[in-house]
């Protein structure tokens, strides 16, 4: 189940000034490229200067390999790489980092990834845990009670959630509509063209063969969670209408996955400073 609002917000401090802000100054830069200082006329002398000392070579010039050599690595090749964790907290086992060659995922794997993001890894209760206290402070089912029974109960049934949604929009849809449950990272260009390609990857995905297509795991994936969830939340849950408002929900949490999965590793190098 895709709950990433607090993710986003976490993102949003850092997105404008990390990426926004330096596409601005370069704007600058360019500008004074295309007008350069008046140069200075020197005056030249009509015969050789005797006592003019011949300019000592640079480093570069005595050793160009060597120099060519330090450049080559201390590049920084961290853009765009994605982590398995965003904050340490939420599984980001499904972002594929940019430039990365494509490769289909098996059905197995299809199956592992579903795991990584909602059983196996530590991530995945550490974040329920947060989830769950979220819920119960905004007391969003108040049928659930409070106190440790009731976060008890939001914490089993985040969890569910959690778990029955993941498997559905990254494992069994995908499976059946051979689409890959991914999100292929951008990774250049301006802010809100990353931000525009982030929003669309909810209801645009890439198939097991390459190709785009519409995002029938994300949307059919999330209808199937929110369906479900009338199994185990109190009557008063459940029903067309709250499904219906469940499955909004879920689509929105989506869109602002993908949106952090997107400006996740800026904010990974430029503000954590971690390559």
């Amino acid at each position: 189940m895709h709950k990433f609002a607090i993710v986003a917000s976490l993102a949003g401090l850092f997105l404008f000034p990390c990426i926004a802000l330096p596409q601005s100054l370069a704007g600058i830069s360019s500008n004074a490229a295309i007008y350069p200082a008046a140069s200075v006329p020197v005056p030249s002398d009509s015969g050789p200067n005797l006592g003019a000392r011949a300019p000592r070579a640079t480093p570069q010039q005595q050793n160009p390999q060597k120099s060519a050599g330090k450049t080559e690595d201390s590049k920084d090749d961290s853009s765009g790489k994605q982590s398995d964790r965003m904050f340490w907290v939420v599984p980001n086992f499904g972002a594929v980092s940019a430039n990365e060659q494509f490769k289909p995922l098996s059905t197995h794997e299809k199956y592992s990834l579903a795991m990584s993001d909602s059983v196996v890894d530590y991530s995945a209760y550490t974040w329920t845990a947060i989830l769950a206290g979220q819920a119960m402070g905004l007391n969003s089912d108040p049928e659930l009670g409070r106190g440790a029974a009731g976060y008890g109960r939001y914490f089993w049934r985040t969890f569910t959630d959690g778990v029955s949604g993941t498997f559905f929009t990254e494992a069994i849809v995908p499976q059946i509509t051979h689409e890959d449950p991914r999100y292929f990272t951008l990774g250049e260009g301006g802010f809100f063209h990353r931000l525009n390609y982030a929003i669309s990857r909810t209801f645009i995905t890439r198939t097991d063969s390459g190709g785009n297509a519409f995002n029938v795991s994300e949307v059919v994936g999330n209808l199937l969670e929110s369906g479900l969830s009338n199994a185990y939340y109190p009557p008063e849950e459940r029903g067309f209408n709250q499904t219906m408002v469940n499955f909004g929900t879920q689509m929105e949490s989506a869109v602002l996955n993908h949106i952090a999965q997107e400006f996740w590793p800026d904010i990974r190098r430029k503000v954590l400073r971690r390559k």
